[in-house]
């Protein structure tokens, strides 16, 4: 019996931290398309698993002071992709906002920081939020969040707003 279970709980253990995989390959829809040129840009894909992700971010949230809404908000989250890609172009990101204007995704908001710009799609179901594309380009750095989950325009809200307070605090630290 013992040997039974020292057999299956590493492999149970290995197809858990199976979601959790970093590959050389895109992970998020219009990047897996085998006919278009990316010339030579580099991808880095990783999925989160949540179940593992989700308790270390509400802790850190908790031991930085910050509101009960905002944990509310990570508590939403369904699913979380992040591709990073080197050696981006502007053409590429152009073909990938025209690839999400096809799929009804909806620009909310840019944002522009000294050489950063960072972007951010919606796809709604009425009012409900269903998919955040998070973009973030720096150069030929590319860093793309795909959140999926069930959100309100409020709950982004809060989280841009928490975003500039923190950036807030950083500056008047310095």
């Amino acid at each position: 019996m013992k040997r039974i279970i020292s057999f299956c709980l590493p492999l149970i253990l290995i197809f858990s931290l199976q979601s959790c995989i970093v590959s050389k390959s895109p992970n998020i829809g219009f990047f897996d398309n085998p006919y278009y040129d990316y010339k030579d840009a580099r991808f880095v894909s990783i999925n989160v698993p949540l179940w593992l992700a989700k308790p270390f971010v509400k802790k850190a949230l908790r031991e930085d002071g910050e509101s009960e809404e905002i944990i509310a908000i990570v508590k939403k989250i369904s699913k979380l992709k992040v591709m990073t890609v080197e050696n981006g172009n502007n053409e590429m990101v152009s073909d990938f906002a025209k690839y999400l204007t096809k799929n009804n995704y909806e620009e909310w908001m840019t944002i522009k920081k000294e050489k950063e710009t960072i972007n951010f799609q919606a796809k709604q179901k009425g009012e409900e939020i269903r998919n955040l594309l998070i973009t973030v380009a720096s150069g030929s750095k590319l860093v793309y969040v795909d959140v999926r989950g069930k959100f309100t325009a409020e709950d982004l809200s809060r989280v841009i707003n928490f975003s500039e307070k923190n950036d807030m605090k950083k500056l008047v630290s310095k």
